[in-house]
């Protein structure tokens, strides 16, 4: 057994049936961006593209200081410090074949409740051009309903009044994104581009407007030295990347040999689609598959009104049922045709568009095929988690189009009835599941009302706005969910496929 880390490269590339190496040199790399948010998804996609560039001979300026805030990151640094920042990429094939490397594009780790103004010394370095977010849908800090910046936040409220410029520092993204950009003003420097690559519309505007509204309520001069100077561009991301489990620890060490901490096991299938906006620089993307385009918005769209929002549909749904992984839920005939017909073309479809080049039929049929990959073993529980911030933000603009359309809305008001029903706690047999989201508390209350108030989780206008007030949703809502409490998911699925 091999154990990962710098040195042992050499042994690894020796060795019969073990991981590709980088085949560039790991000390001629230079950071040239910071990136919040490593998880397992940033290492298995932008990451892996830097490392095709780097493999080429290229990009070796562009390197990754990977930075984490919160305080269960501290199990990722002391992951990747004793393995020099290394870690393995195993990516899995619908057919079952498999493909390993070792990733050396992540120069740099960082956990900033450990020294904040190492941080910052990093952000302020002239050579870093590019800082990028996987913060999630919640680390934007908005109302999903509103649209509006949340002050309020106890964290961000205290970045706004500390006194970085007299030894104060940071404790969330927008106070180190911030207090970067005013020092590099202050020193002359250019400005960064604010890259986000988080699964919600407009990943780039909204990082704009959270953050300049974060910047104007701290310094108003400031704010408008970045809303001049510094670019925020939109993409879209996709790659399906569960949650590395132990059992993926074993196979990395028994299938190919090595001993890594915390490997990354993803999907074969990957798409990045980025606008081209980026006035300090940025790596060749274009020569390793990433579409440059100046407008990201149909590409979006479509990724999150019929993969997310298709995810939400086997989700709860699956869960109800007795399905773990993502491949048993669309191996379940009802459940497909209720994903791919009832959702993907009658209500998905209608509010995406024309997408320029994109097949959308040949995209569904694509979609389906990666969900039944059951070597990713891509966990519902997975998919389920952090509803408040997904459901709001994939699956309630589209049924506000449809709305708005004269469109039907029936397929979409049973998935958030499913996700209301899994709300609850407890699944038709008395099994019982953790939901996870940041507003837990929250859900469950309303959850747990639906006996005296059908319509109880609805009334949450942070979450759902006036949907409440609209009947041509909560009458098939009010349906699909008294069908879900009495007589199941099975019925209700079947009655709503026929």
């Amino acid at each position: 057994m091999i154990t990962l880390n710098a040195s042992s490269l050499n042994q690894i590339a020796d060795a019969s049936g073990a991981p590709a190496v980088p085949t560039y040199d790991l000390a001629q790399r230079q950071v040239g961006i910071v990136h919040f948010g490593v998880g397992g998804f940033h290492r298995a996609h932008q990451a892996l593209y830097l490392d095709r560039l780097m493999n080429d001979g290229e990009a070796m300026d562009w390197a990754i200081c990977g930075v984490g805030l919160l305080p269960g990151d501290a199990r990722m640094r002391d992951a990747l410090l004793p393995q020099d920042t290394l870690y393995t990429l195993v990516t899995k094939a619908p057919d079952g074949s498999r493909d390993a490397r070792v990733i050396g594009t992540l120069a740099e780790y960082l956990f900033a409740p450990d020294d904040p103004e190492a941080v910052l010394t990093r952000m302020t370095d002239p050579a870093v051009r590019i800082v990028s977010l996987t913060v999630t849908e919640g680390g934007y800090n908005y109302n999903a309903s509103t649209g509006e910046f949340q002050f309020e936040t106890p964290a961000v409220s205290e970045d706004l009044e500390a006194d970085f410029a007299s030894g104060a520092t940071p404790k969330t993204m927008f106070g180190y994104v911030i207090e970067a950009l005013r020092r590099r003003r202050e020193a002359g420097e250019q400005a960064f581009t604010v890259l986000s690559c988080d699964n919600v519309r407009g990943n780039g505007d909204l990082a704009r407007r959270m953050l300049l509204a974060y910047a104007q309520r701290k310094d108003p001069e400031l704010g408008e030295w970045i809303a001049e100077h510094v670019t925020f561009p939109n993409c879209m991301v996709d790659r399906i990347t569960p949650v590395t489990a132990d059992s993926d620890r074993a196979m990395v060490a028994e299938s190919f040999g090595v001993q890594d901490a915390w490997p990354v096991v993803s999907e074969d299938f990957i798409q990045w689609v980025l606008e081209d906006r980026f006035p300090a620089g940025r790596p060749a993307f274009e020569r390793v598959g990433v579409q440059m385009v100046d407008d990201v918005e149909p590409y979006e769209l479509m990724k999150l009104r019929l993969l997310n929002c298709s995810h939400q549909a086997i989700a709860y749904f699956g869960l109800l049922l007795g399905h773990t992984y993502a491949h048993e839920a669309v191996n379940d005939e009802d459940l497909a045709r209720f994903t791919r017909k009832s959702y993907m073309d009658d209500e998905g479809t209608p509010a995406v568009g024309e997408v320029p080049g994109t097949d959308l039929e040949q995209y569904k049929d694509q979609l389906m095929e990666r969900f039944g990959n059951e070597y990713v073993a891509d966990a519902l529980a997975r998919l389920a988690a952090e509803s408040s911030d997904r459901i709001p933000t994939w699956l309630v603009p589209v049924i506000r189009e449809n709305l708005a359309a004269g469109r039907d809305v029936t397929v979409s008001a049973a998935i958030v009835a499913s996700w209301a029903r899994y709300a609850e706690g407890v699944g038709e047999n008395g099994e019982q599941w953790d939901v996870v989201d940041r507003q837990r508390e929250r859900v469950m209350a309303r959850a747990a009302t639906h006996d005296e108030d059908t319509l109880a989780f609805l009334r949450d206008e942070e979450l759902f706005g006036d949907l409440v007030e609209q009947s041509a949703f909560t009458e098939p809502y009010a349906e699909a969910l008294k069908t879900l409490r009495a007589e199941g998911a099975r019925v209700l699925l079947q009655r709503i496929v026929a």
